[in-house]
């Protein structure tokens, strides 16, 4: 039994400071090391990863918010499309086949590793070199921000442009939720990254914030389920927070070309993973 929460808190701290660095929570990391490695039946490992999401949104966003790399604006108006669309998504269930969706979603994954690749593949253009013009929207609602990167000491200014497609994007984000009980930070981080034109670095730190949110409103649902083991979920949790700072101090001091190269793979195996389930669902 010792033996097991042991590995369980390394699980927690492998899944948080990747989760933190990324932007992506700590969910699609817990569930394939807890089923797939340890054994332990799905049910139980999609409570723990609600916990580990919950968790590693709580200790990266203090993190972050310290360091004023999280925009508070941008997330709080963002979630309000991803929880409409979670919303949706739940009352849609049964109503929609979700294998078109998943398809759908696995074609936009693959398309977005694609964009990055040309990204990383083209001028070594830094988030530092932003050029990126406002839209009405964003200056109405002052979504712009600015930190301090530690990597090249100095401050970054940067302006947050199409809003309406990064609403749109967060809807599904949310939509798909609801509808196929995935985690959506990968989705949010696109959202601010590629669509909305927001740095890499406050992009992950913004998505970790909303994530939190997302999933804090599950948790009830799995607990009284009892999908959530407390011998499971608690050293996952403890992990989590350690890797969680650990994370987002890595963070700080790492060029955003490396987090797209981290970022790349898992957007290449979620999109082939999401198309393959959605196109045999179909057949």
């Amino acid at each position: 039994m010792l033996e097991t929460a042991l590995l369980l808190l390394l699980v927690g701290v492998f899944a948080g400071t990747a989760g933190s660095l990324l932007g992506i929570g700590g969910g699609m990391i817990v569930i394939p090391i807890i089923t797939v490695g340890m054994g332990l039946p799905i049910k139980y490992a999609i409570g723990a990863s609600v916990i580990a999401v919950i968790a590693t949104s709580s200790g990266a966003t203090i993190a972050y918010l310290r360091d004023e790399l999280l925009n508070l604006r941008v997330a709080m108006f963002l979630e309000i499309a991803t929880t409409v669309g979670a919303i949706t998504g739940a009352v849609l269930v049964g109503l929609i086949h979700a294998v078109w969706l998943e398809a759908l979603f696995g074609c936009f994954l693959l398309y977005s590793c694609y964009n990055m690749i040309k990204k990383l593949w083209g001028k070594k253009k830094l988030d530092t070199d932003q050029d990126v013009v406002p839209d009405h929207l964003s200056q109405r609602l002052r979504l712009g921000g600015s930190y301090y990167d530690k990597l090249t000491m100095k401050q970054v200014d940067y302006q947050v442009t199409n809003v309406p497609g990064g609403f749109a994007m967060m809807y599904g984000a949310g939509l798909a939720s609801g509808l196929l009980g995935i985690g959506s930070g990968v989705f949010k981080v696109i959202a601010m990254d590629t669509i909305m034109k927001m740095p890499l670095k406050p992009s992950s730190a913004t998505s970790n914030l909303m994530m939190g949110v997302t999933a804090a409103a599950s948790a009830t649902v799995y607990f009284f389920e009892g999908a959530i083991r407390p011998e499971i979920a608690a050293p996952i949790a403890l992990g989590i927070l350690i890797g969680a700072a650990i994370g987002t101090r890595i963070m700080q001091r790492i060029q955003p070309r490396i987090l797209r190269i981290i970022f790349v793979p898992i957007l290449f195996y979620m999109g082939i993973q999401m198309l393959i389930k959605g196109i045999g669902g179909t057949f």
